[in-house]
């Protein structure tokens, strides 16, 4: 979070949270509307980007990718709708900064298609599953679900690991693109928290401080690092 001070996101920071959060949090309407958006685009992501695959073998997993993603998308949709929340309206707020990531990410190749699916959005999955750690059970286990891996990751790993091996310019130009990819869901994470209060509180109280957050962060990069590594990168 560099220089940013807790005046400046609007909140005061707290120690983490001693119990878990309660399941009525406003933050948890946030939390479940970003990951909504997130599914819904990945969702559309994947089917365009199903194309992109040399073989049919690739068309399918990815295509299969895609089913899971609406899958969770509904799941998230059931749960606001218990909450009495409109999906649409709670999802509103992330569009822009989801869609920048994705404009700023967009893939040029099939193989920056599968790193960015098994390393751009583990990246985002780290960030969750720490938030769920310190979640009401009935809350934290919709994030869990929805957070699965799936089988499917596999045939992302050898995909990669075997363009990898036999092309060093492919590691060397995937390498960077790791990176990009991990320095852009930085920076929206950062701006999606500066802009929504109830987001930003429900993460201060997960890890108690903007220390803690940029702690969380150093475990994010850390964990960035072993994706990279199990591709080969």
């Amino acid at each position: 979070m560099g220089a940013q001070s807790p005046a400046a996101l609007g909140v005061t920071p707290s120690e983490p949270a001693s119990s878990p959060i309660p399941v009525d949090h406003p933050g948890v309407t946030d939390l479940f509307a970003v990951l909504a958006y997130g599914e819904i685009s990945a969702f559309y992501r994947l089917s365009e980007e199903a194309a992109l695959s040399p073989s049919l073998h690739g068309k399918v997993a990815v295509a299969k990718m895609a089913t899971a993603e609406m899958a969770h998308f509904e799941r998230l949709e059931t749960a606001l709708t218990e909450r009495g929340v409109d999906i649409y309206d709670a999802m509103s707020p992330f569009v822009r900064p989801l869609d920048s990531y994705h404009r700023s990410t967009d893939p040029s190749t099939w193989l920056e298609s599968m790193v960015k699916f098994h390393v751009g959005d583990g990246i985002a999955a780290d960030f969750y599953r720490e938030i769920a750690g310190v979640l009401s059970p009935e809350v934290a286990e919709v994030v869990r679900d929805v957070l699965a891996e799936t089988d499917h990751s596999e045939f992302v790993v050898e995909e990669v690991r075997r363009a990898v091996t036999t092309s060093r310019s492919q590691r060397d130009r995937l390498t960077l693109w790791g990176r990009r990819l991990l320095g852009e869901a930085i920076t929206q994470a950062q701006y999606v928290m500066a802009q929504r209060d109830e987001l930003t509180e429900l993460v201060l109280a997960a890890t108690g401080d903007l220390n803690g957050i940029a702690t969380l962060f150093e475990r994010m990069q850390t964990a960035h690092a072993e994706r990279m590594a199990v591709l080969g990168l």
